[in-house]
């Protein structure tokens, strides 16, 4: 879960769900806004560098979290070990040294902020071992909306019985061609004025590879099954008009253990962020976590930290192996072109366009008609999908 998505300020939040339910808007002006801490911290039993993420709240009007940066972070366990985390950027801690939460083992994090504020949390500790995932499907169903697309399943089983809470989050990988993509482009004319010249396409991508993460709570419990078993937990569902399964797509389900009190937490916050009484519910407070001020138990800290188990697995399929013969999805855009003139009375048209990076060279226009110009663009994304994502293609990619 991305706490800077899901749980930034979840108070602030709920105001936004509040006005766009209602007819009419109207001005919401906010005094005495504190600024509170938000601990996303999820240790867990892989080896290796582990990750802490603190950032601040955020009042309505900003566009989003703040950075905790240069806090003193470490995280001390039951056998005497402490481990420090360094400051990466926005926010973003990662221990100096990889290790693995052990069963049987307490941890306990510690956090100084820069302007000297303690916090700290419960000490807590793995409740079970891991629990693999058996596999990860994708099959093209119709949902309970009658939308038609891909959903992605996922089935694990605890032969002992001891994990029965579970939480999951994906990232999913995909490849995106740009419909309108050249192999020229056009550049301003080195010896000035309006004109542009043909040049090769260096720098506008044709093929790249964007990766997206969940930015939801997804849980689930076996507690009232005769045996821990997850059987065609969905995990995904993508409409089949989503452009993201074009071509090819990958997913990586990433499942975590959780003790009772971590599956409580992350159900309740569940619960609030998608109901839309929420400004009633959080007038008075803050859903409580497992983190706190060691200065002032009145003071408001936002988050959770956890220890889990946990598993991954990764899928691909093409849009092809289960869309045989039929259209491809609409891009992300729609590309259709224009062709401005290269001047008018009032100066350069066609050359600030492109120097200021939103529009892609697509092709000649040729006979141009009336008030028109030679060559055909289209916004940027059209002709070039690094405005998307990467074109360096992943080291897990296969084909």
């Amino acid at each position: 879960m991305d706490f800077k998505r899901k749980y930034g300020l979840m108070f602030w939040v709920s105001v936004s769900v509040l006005i766009n339910s209602c007819i009419e808007p109207f001005d919401v002006s906010y005094v005495n806004f504190e600024s509170a801490l938000v601990i996303d911290a999820v240790l867990t039993n892989d080896m290796k560098q582990q990750r802490i993420v603190l950032t601040r709240t955020y009042e309505f009007e900003e566009e989003g979290p703040s950075a905790e940066s240069n806090a003193n972070v470490t995280v001390m366990d039951s056998n005497g070990n402490t481990y420090t985390f360094s400051d990466s950027e926005n926010g973003v801690y990662f221990s100096d040294q990889a290790f693995a939460a052990e069963l049987g083992v307490e941890y306990q994090l510690s956090i100084t902020t820069q302007d000297g504020r303690a916090y700290g949390s419960e000490p807590v500790q793995l409740t079970t071992g891991t629990t693999t995932i058996d596999q990860i499907t994708a099959e093209r169903i119709t949902n309970d909306f009658g939308e038609d697309g891909m959903a992605i399943f996922v089935d694990s089983y605890d032969p002992t019985g001891n994990s029965v809470n579970y939480r999951y989050e994906y990232e999913e990988t995909y490849r995106v061609v740009a419909p309108d993509w050249n192999f020229l482009t056009l550049i301003g004319d080195p010896q000035g004025g309006c004109g542009v010249l043909e040049a090769v396409n260096e720098d506008y991508k044709e093929v790249c590879y964007p990766t997206a993460f969940s930015n939801r709570i997804i849980l689930t419990n076996t507690k009232d099954l005769a045996e821990d078993r997850v059987n065609q937990f969905r995990v995904r569902f993508i409409d089949r008009n989503n452009y993201i399964i074009s071509y090819r797509y990958s997913i990586l389900v990433r499942q975590y253990v959780e003790s009772n009190e971590a599956y409580t937490f992350y159900r309740t916050l569940g619960e609030i962020s998608t109901t839309e009484n929420l400004f009633s519910q959080l007038q008075t407070g803050f859903l409580q976590g497992n983190v706190f001020s060691r200065e002032n138990r009145d003071e408001q800290v936002l988050g959770y930290f956890d220890v889990s188990a946990v598993d991954e697995k990764r899928i691909f399929f093409n849009y092809s192996d289960f869309y045989p013969d039929e259209p491809l999805p609409p891009y992300v855009q729609n590309c259709s072109p224009s062709a401005p003139v290269i001047a008018n009375p009032g100066g350069c048209v066609l050359r600030p366009i492109l120097e200021s990076g939103t529009a892609a060279f697509v092709g000649h226009n040729a006979p141009p008609g009336a008030n028109e110009g030679p060559y055909f663009i289209a916004p940027r994304i059209c002709g070039d999908c690094s405005v998307l994502g990467t074109a360096e293609v992943p080291e897990f990619w296969t084909e």
